[in-house]
Order: structure tokens, then sequence, then C-alpha cells
């Protein structure tokens, strides 16, 4: 068959499509490697400090060995200035009875502070990442 002219006067060779390429693009999940997590725990040991607060009681004897006049009333427990002073009594024979102050104790108390070290177990957990081939 005659080719075709066009206005220039050149002629057009007919042109026939035997083949075709298409590409085409996927996504497929290919293992690349495997990783293993292990965790392990240790123990250690750790002082720490802590302050107690506390009590103190001194007691001091205090010597008085004064007679008690008759018909004076014992005299009781008191406190004076932070000691609390209890006295002590003793009948004596005369030619009547009287009652002696033999002594008075006074007791006093201080508030105390001690630290103290305490020594406590602690446990401390760590994770070891490994590479494992794809192969096993």
């Amino acid at each position: 068959m005659p080719s075709k002219s066009d206005l220039t006067g050149q002629t057009d060779p007919q042109t026939i499509e035997l083949v075709e390429e298409r590409a085409s693009i996927g996504v497929r999940e290919t293992i690349t490697g495997r990783v293993r997590v292990t965790t392990a725990t240790e123990t250690f040991d750790e002082v720490r400090s802590h302050e107690l607060h506390g009590t103190r009681v001194e007691v001091t004897r205090v010597p008085v060995e004064r007679m008690l006049e008759p018909g004076e009333a014992p005299p009781g427990s008191r406190t004076e200035g932070g000691v609390t002073i209890v006295p002590v009594f003793e009948e004596v024979l005369v030619t009547e009875t009287r009652i002696v102050l033999k002594e008075e104790l006074h007791i006093t108390q201080y508030e105390t502070t001690e630290t103290v070290d305490i020594p406590v177990s602690l446990r401390r957990q760590t994770a070891t990442v490994a590479r494992v081939n794809p192969e096993g």
C-alpha cells in the first residue's frame, strides 16, 4: 500500500507495535535478621543513713537531810526548769516520829539525735540486645 504524504510532501512510514513492556512495583517482606533480648538482674549492697530521735534520762541524787516540822506536809513531786524532782522520805525514831526528807531525785531529759548506717540490698535490671543470623 502506498504511503500517505503530508502537506510538506514527505512520506510517513506505517508503525506497527509488536511488544510493549510494562513495569510493576511491589513490596515483599524479607527477613534480614533477628534480635534476641535478654534481661539480667543484679543485686548490690548500699549503705543508707537515717537519723534516730530519742530521749535520754539522767538521774542525779541530791542529798537534803532536812527534818520536817511536826504537822508539815511532805512535799510532792514537782518540775522546775525542765527537771522533775521526786522527794524520797525516811522515818526516823526520835522521842517522837518525824518525817525526814532524805534526798531528792533530780531527773533531767535530753533530746538526742543519732545517725545510723543501715545496709540494704537493692536490685538493678539491665537488658542486652544481640543480633542473630536469619538462618538461625
